[in-house]
């Protein structure tokens, strides 16, 4: 079965070379074609924004090369996976993207277990507790917190939890004035992840709220519920071992689908809490106009979104193992 798995996720992926080349090409010539560049940042800084220093900038960052050619030239180093030099962090794309992946990878990471485990949770229970308060309130907190802007979730969560109790950090990552090592360094990261990571796994708590209350009433009004009644099974039997497992597959789809908005959220939730990861890198370098970081950051975050659909899929035989993966989705 895993052997079978892996080979299906590789595909996949090598189904999804055109579509991240696609993604590529097309961020190019958006990041290319926008106004403003490296030079006039540069020469911005340096006070000194005359013709001349900003036709040397341009000719040292190939910026006065035809749009053609600086194409060609980022294809052909793309594949041997180099994304090129960041004037602002004065070093390599690829290792400053790889330094900051990580903190990314555990902000996404415990947003996704937060936002899928509680939205299954509070979605099954408005829908085997339906049309009662709890199912109302449930419904009516999730459409509220549905509609409210992220960064504003992480501001009142700094303002109530950090600035007012006391109780969490404002940003970072981790304690700059007390720095720890091993064990308490790992506490330290985690008592600075909960806010970013609750206020990032809100809207998508949410969502999956949402969603897994309409699926677990549709699944519960299926033949084979109804048929799993008649012969006498419980109601939380029934639920757990035969409800839950169908209605929970459409929340794994969204949730596959939601990778790239989570990827685009962390870059808010990063900016407001300082949290060292891609969205923040992201951020910066917008404003830096450092278009080479942005393109690194964008060909890392479709890969990102590529493989996690993949493993999406084979979560699914899992959770339902009447589920077979071939060459399409379902088999």
């Amino acid at each position: 079965m895993w052997r079978a798995n892996g080979k299906y996720v590789l595909g996949r992926i090598l189904h999804g070379i055109p579509i991240i080349l696609a993604i590529v090409i097309v961020n190019f010539f958006l990041i290319r074609l926008a106004p403003g560049d490296a030079a006039q940042v540069l020469a911005g800084e340096a006070g000194s924004a005359t013709e001349e220093y900003m036709a040397q900038i341009r000719a040292q960052f190939g910026l006065d090369q035809p749009l053609w050619l600086q194409f060609l030239n980022y294809m052909k180093n793309l594949l041997v996976f180099d994304l090129g030099f960041s004037f602002r962090h004065n070093r390599e794309i690829a290792s400053l993207i790889i330094e900051r992946l990580g903190a990314t990878a555990i902000l996404m990471i415990t947003s996704m277990v937060l936002s899928i485990g509680f939205g299954i949770l509070l979605g099954a229970i408005a829908a085997i507790r339906d049309r009662t308060f709890v199912s109302h309130v449930i419904v009516i907190l999730a459409i509220i917190t549905y509609a409210t802007p992220l960064f504003w979730v992480g501001l009142m969560l700094i303002i109530v939890f950090a600035l007012n109790l006391g109780w969490f950090p404002t940003s970072g990552m981790e304690s700059i004035a007390n720095p720890v090592t091993g064990f308490a360094w790992g506490l330290d990261v985690l008592h600075h992840l909960v806010l970013p990571a609750v206020a990032l796994s809100f809207f998508y708590m949410a969502l999956y709220t949402r969603l897994m209350r309409a699926s677990m009433l549709e699944t519960l009004g299926q033949d084979f519920i109804k048929t799993a009644r008649a012969k006498g099974l419980g109601n939380s039997h029934i639920v757990m071992h035969h409800a839950l497992r169908n209605a929970i597959i459409p929340v794994l789809t969204m949730a596959g689908v939601q990778v790239s908005g989570m990827l685009g959220g962390s870059v808010i939730i990063e900016s407001v809490f300082g949290w060292p990861g891609l969205g923040l890198l992201a951020y910066e370098a917008l404003f830096a106009r450092d278009l080479n970081l942005l393109l690194g950051i964008f060909f890392l975050s479709s890969i990102l979104v590529v493989v996690t659909n993949a493993l999406v899929d084979v979560i699914y035989t899992m959770v339902d193992p009447r589920i077979r993966l071939t060459g399409g989705r379902h088999g």
